[in-house]
């Protein structure tokens, strides 16, 4: 299965853009924002778990990256709330369930060899920095390799300066709208900016992104 696999292109997948698939197991449904490979992928997800639903245990055997969205996720090393990030490298193993239901947005099998620490960071407790403009303040949450981690909220009227993605950039909007000079993004919204792509972003209402750059630029259809 290949879904937004050209990584030279800019994607932008608006809430209602995509519809949610029903995964191999009762209650967890998948709106797949790319995709490589069948039931085991390269993959960027958004994942729902309906209350009581479980999924069997499994290994990471190209690492786990995922923000709990709603809701609470469990499996053996613990309950993750609203905001918790979790890094689950190469090789861990572990067999998720929720007991009252959540929405994560999950990454497969992209982790680097020697991306080797295993943490997670409940966002909602963790304290902010000031951000590279006024307006900004970053949550750093994760850094390897040059490939980068954090949420950046932007407070209302906040405009950043035009720049380049070295390595690309991907966002989700978590509250609010992100915008630039090609569109406004809504809560929900993802976006994937492909390497050297430019832009100069602004928010009128004020948001709430995860960002990640720096790891598209060594994909072999960039």
């Amino acid at each position: 299965m290949l879904i937004n696999n050209d990584f030279s292109k800019r994607i932008i997948v608006r809430p209602g853009d995509t519809p949610w698939i029903r995964s191999p197991e009762q209650g967890v449904d998948r709106l797949m924002l790319d995709r490589m490979g069948g039931e085991v992928a390269r993959a960027t997800s958004i994942v729902r778990y309906a209350a009581g639903s479980r999924f069997p245990e499994h290994e990471h055997s190209g690492g786990e990256e995922f923000l709990v969205l709603e809701g609470t996720f469990s499996d053996e090393n613990g309950d993750y709330g609203p905001g918790t990030y979790v890094r689950n490298p190469i090789g861990t193993r572990h067999s998720p369930f929720s007991v009252g239901g959540c929405t994560i947005f999950v990454k497969l099998r992209q982790f680097a060899a020697d991306d080797i620490v295993q943490f997670a960071v409940d966002t909602s407790q963790a304290q902010f920095m000031l951000g590279s403009a006024p307006g900004l303040s970053v949550l750093p949450l994760h850094a390897c390799n040059g490939e980068s981690v954090a949420l950046v909220r932007w407070q209302p009227l906040t405009r950043f300066t035009r720049h380049r993605h070295w390595g690309g950039e991907e966002i989700l909007v978590l509250e609010g709208t992100f915008q630039d000079e090609y569109g406004d993004y809504p809560k929900g919204t993802w976006i994937r900016s492909p390497h050297l792509s430019v832009h100069q972003p602004y928010s009128e209402e004020g948001c709430l992104i995860y960002v990640k750059t720096g790891h598209l630029e060594e994909r072999p259809d960039v």
